[in-house]
């Protein structure tokens, strides 16, 4: 699968429609401000905008980053047709803005980590820059990609921690939020989905597809062995079948194994059978008997039917269900049972002067400035703490981080290896390689969740990861609070 994206289109060609350019994909008050800045003259000044979320998706200790190409891909068709120009003529936009509009492509600078890796909340993920314009309207388009595919690919992450090694693929099409449905089996395969059931998002991205049949093609025909064969005889090298419409144990499995037999006469064979209601645990396990009796070992036993990460966990480790793979639906693509990713996009300099965002909860109070997010590693190279610095600073020099809300918690990083997460990703508007293949991005985070500490990637009361900003952004938070909260 290693060169599965050979076949790679835009999302930008199903995003929408496929003749509309993207300028609209935003919400309107991205237009309004960025009207307001064009016609008090601040389209020029320079801004940074950090991207960041304020807690981990599910109660869990980590997130994956996810959405970076397909954000990156929506905006270079960023611009506006001449019919978006007459729609907005007709919201009461003035000519002048839409003229300027009429030629515009976001020229910017954007720097990010890279997608499949672990990050923790109130880092700065994604640094953008330019005029404040530019910036200002595209953020809606980068909150809504990137937001979502984040959430999706944690949640498939953590159902590839419940299986254990077992495959699991995406069955979630049909119950996903309209063309959502397309980023979220991308994002599942990020998170260690090894297929989808969905055909326009395996053509799009070089998803492996998969799938069987419903129990309509077996009420189709008058028995259930006679459904069985038929199939069988049209798809021969790929035959899994569905043993649970009448009775799994007395009619489907049985069933199953007569077509088994009749196929190795004919040097075929069975893939598999396939669950989708009942008690998963018993059926395998009695399923499981009855094929090895009869001497077929390697047919595989697939379980689907509102399967999440917790289900999953008990069906293996508690129940010892006998399944070997898993097609994982609604509660993944729809990232159950959390809505959204709590993403933000916030403006932290402005013509090189620091600017922050006060609130009265203490957590909703931004850090002001441009930034790095760093990593540093304990002595045996797992993830130790994270570090948010100034743009400016060394991270070498850095030998202290405290607690953003809590400065009297302080962690020494005297001599501990560290890296800088974030990359330019965009530079004057032009996309500089960013890797596009799903199996690289996800053995990436492979790479990445080997480094972080059991204790963070467990479902129940999970490790809080820490990080800490430099001794220099708190001077300059606290100056900054002083000065606007006499």
């Amino acid at each position: 699968m290693a060169n599965f994206l050979r076949s790679y289109i835009k999302p930008s060609e199903i995003m929408l429609f496929k003749d509309e350019k993207t300028g609209l994909f935003t919400d309107l008050y991205e237009l309004t401000m960025a009207q307001g800045y064009f016609f008090s003259g601040k389209q020029s000044d320079k801004a940074t905008f950090e991207y960041f979320f304020r807690n981990n998706p599910f109660q869990g200790g980590f997130t994956v980053f996810a959405g970076l190409a397909d954000f990156l891909d929506l905006l270079v068709e960023f611009s506006f047709s001449n019919s978006d120009l007459q729609y907005l003529s007709h919201q009461g936009f003035k000519k002048e803005f839409l003229a300027f509009l009429a030629d515009f492509r976001f020229a910017g600078n954007i720097s990010s980590v890279k997608e499949g890796e672990l990050v923790f909340p109130y880092e700065p993920v994604v640094k953008v820059e330019g005029n404040i314009l530019e910036c200002q309207l595209i953020e809606s388009m980068l909150l809504n990609i990137l937001n979502f595919e984040s959430l999706i690919a944690t949640k498939a992450y953590r159902i590839k921690l419940a299986a254990g090694g077992r495959p699991f693929s995406d069955f979630g099409m049909r119950r996903a939020q309209g063309l959502a449905a397309i980023h979220a089996s991308r994002a599942a395969v990020i998170g260690g989905a090894s297929s989808t059931s969905n055909v326009l998002a395996g053509k799009i991205f070089g998803i492996p597809v998969a799938g069987t049949q419903a129990h309509s093609w077996i009420q189709s025909f008058d028995t259930e062995l006679e459904a069985f064969r038929t199939y069988a005889k049209i798809h021969p090298e790929n035959t899994t079948l569905l043993i649970d419409t009448y009775d799994t144990l007395k009619s489907g499995v049985p069933n199953a194994i007569i077509l088994a037999k009749e196929m190795e006469q004919q040097g075929a064979e069975l893939k598999a059978i396939r669950l989708d209601s009942g008690d998963m645990a018993y059926l395998s396990r009695h399923a499981r008997k009855m094929l090895d009796d009869a001497g077929l070992q390697s047919v595989k036993i697939v379980a689907s039917n509102q399967l999440n990460e917790y289900i999953i966990n008990t069906l293996l480790k508690d129940q010892n269900a006998a399944i070997d793979i898993f097609g994982v639906g609604t509660e993944m693509v729809t990232g159950k049972p959390d809505a959204a990713l709590d993403g933000v996009y916030k403006l932290v300099c402005l013509n090189e002067t620091p600017r922050m965002k006060f609130s009265e909860n203490t957590e909703k109070t931004t850090l002001p400035g441009k930034k790095q997010l760093v990593r540093y590693f304990d002595t045996e190279g797992q993830f130790f703490r994270d570090g948010i610095l100034l743009a400016d600073e060394n991270p070498l020099e850095t030998d202290m981080i405290y607690h953003p809300f809590y400065p009297e918690k302080y962690t020494s990083l005297s001599h501990l290896r560290c890296e800088n997460l974030l990359s330019e990703v965009v530079a004057e508007g032009q996309i500089l390689q960013v890797n596009r293949d799903l199996i690289t991005i996800h053995n990436y985070l492979l790479t990445r969740a080997a480094c972080l500490p059991a204790e963070h990637k467990r479902f129940f009361s999970p490790h809080i990861y820490k990080m800490g900003i430099s001794q220099k952004l708190m001077n300059l938070r606290n100056e900054l609070s002083k000065k606007y909260n006499h």
